[in-house]
């Protein structure tokens, strides 16, 4: 069993997906995260989604019984509060941030003063393909990551080796 990370689905958001994604259809985006998905996740991994399931709409998470994994949400700002009891039909549980193996997960960043000498860092979602010039960060977003959950082995090593950072946010080139 593995452990993954990643956020913002937007499961059903034509806007984000044809104007800002930049695929054909919303149909042809959310079929490839679910095909990425399950490329990398098997039936008995967990899966740490950091918001953002869809863009306010509940009808759209009947998509995530086509996901592999054992789905526990961090509540993301278009997770709407009223939208919870029908988005724990299709994962394990659904909370507001987690400590994991000392590391804070959350939707939003959380503010520096918030990382002390327990926690490694904040891997969050949110800000889509911005990343924060601070080490202690790690944006799990699919924007950034080729529309694939990550594998959490990754994002230690990556902190471990000093989480190099580019020198101005990176905003990835339409062909990444």
């Amino acid at each position: 069993m593995s452990t993954f990370i990643t956020s913002d689905l937007h499961l059903g958001h034509a806007n984000l997906a044809i104007n800002y994604r930049k695929f054909d259809s919303v149909i042809e985006h959310d079929l490839m995260i679910i095909k990425n998905w399950n490329k990398v996740i098997h039936k008995h991994d967990k899966v740490y989604v950091l918001g953002d399931i869809t863009m306010e709409n509940h009808k759209y998470y009947p998509l995530l019984d086509k996901l592999n994994g054992y789905i526990t949400v961090v509540a993301g700002n278009h997770d709407l509060e009223k939208d919870v009891p029908y988005l724990n039909n299709y994962v394990e549980k659904v909370v507001g941030c987690i400590y994991y193996k000392k590391f804070i997960l959350t939707h939003i960043p959380i503010h520096p003063s918030q990382i002390s000498h327990e926690i490694i860092g904040n891997i969050h979602g949110h800000m889509h393909r911005r990343r924060i010039l601070d080490s202690r960060y790690f944006n799990a977003c699919l924007d950034l990551n080729n529309y694939t959950p990550i594998d959490f082995e990754y994002i230690k090593e990556v902190f471990k080796n000093g989480n190099p950072l580019p020198s101005v946010w990176e905003i990835p080139s339409e062909d990444q």
